[in-house]
């Protein structure tokens, strides 16, 4: 199966479970043997143009096909941000789903350290300060280009300050294979 063809699948994998919360009748979609494999992603929707939802696993802990729909409906029903999609935004939202690959933690001496090891457009991140905790999917760097603005507003994300920094921060990497639904 090509790439186009994957990304096909994927999001139209992600439209029927968020159609089936709703009682709609879901199209009978193939299931290659691949999606039984133990895979982890993130499901973004989106309504014209705008954040609409987005939740995911950053690691594999179920088939990438339990994954897709349990996250799909997790992003559209219960992401905090936003109240659960309505059927009638059914039709106006995008899908995009994106495939992790296995996040490798990085050693670094210090934030400037950390943030030179960064690969603005490449890196997903996740850092982990005690209970704080948050990620950055490497399509926030679209946004958010400078590293250092990057790793600011991660922070924040995680429920720290833009400005702190501890010995104690944890940051692992990933990159993704995404998949953007056709309009």
């Amino acid at each position: 199966m090509n790439s186009d063809d994957k990304g096909r699948l994927l999001n139209a994998m992600a439209r029927a479970a968020i159609a089936r919360k709703f009682d709609i009748e879901t199209p009978t979609l193939s299931h290659p043997a691949w999606l039984e494999e133990p895979g982890a992603v993130f499901v973004t929707l989106t309504r014209d143009g705008q954040l609409r939802g987005c939740i995911g696993s950053l690691e594999a802990h179920r088939a990438l096909g339990r994954d897709i729909e349990a996250n799909a409906q997790a992003a559209a029903f219960r992401d905090p941000r936003f109240p659960p999609l309505e059927p009638y935004e059914l039709d106006a939202i995008r899908t995009e789903v994106s495939v992790l690959s296995r996040p490798e933690p990085m050693t670094f001496s210090d934030e400037v350290d950390a943030l030179a090891q960064l690969r603005p457009g490449i890196d997903g991140v996740i850092l982990q300060s005690g209970w704080h905790r948050a990620t950055f999917l490497p399509q926030v760097w679209e946004q958010l280009p400078e590293p250092t603005r990057f790793m600011a507003h991660l922070k924040v994300k995680a429920g720290l300050p833009a400005d702190y920094w501890s010995d104690s921060i944890q940051l692992s990497r990933y990159t993704v294979a995404k998949y953007e639904e056709s309009p």
